[in-house]
């Protein structure tokens, strides 16, 4: 048994830290979506890129960004558990980083498809 952990044996500062990380590796996913999208999107404006390419992926971009919005204000919530039990995240909120990603994934699909 670890030096913190309850009487029930579960370390309560587990979860917020596997949240966190969970957390952190989503916005890297994204962000290697955004960036791959952001590469194939310069190098079809090289070639004279069509506006639907340009427009996706601005749509990925947006996505992206709407991930780090969400994500970082889960993470510093979750910063300043201590024993206690993060606050849930609300509903809006994990719709919102769901639409977010789906956006960010379609907008770099848009961009290599297109």
């Amino acid at each position: 048994m670890t030096p913190g952990a309850a009487a029930g044996g579960r370390d309560p500062g587990l979860q917020p830290e596997r949240t966190r990380l969970a957390w952190r590796r989503t916005t890297l996913a994204s962000t290697v979506v955004a960036v791959l999208a952001g590469k194939a999107g310069l190098a079809g404006a090289a070639g004279g890129a069509s506006v639907g390419v340009l427009v996706a992926g601005a749509v990925c971009g947006a996505g992206w960004v709407g991930v780090l919005v969400v994500a970082h204000r889960r993470i510093r919530g979750l910063a300043g558990v201590g024993a206690g039990q993060p606050a849930r995240l609300a509903f809006r909120w994990a719709v919102a980083v769901v639409v977010c990603v789906l956006v960010t994934v379609g907008g770099g699909v848009g961009v290599v498809l297109g």
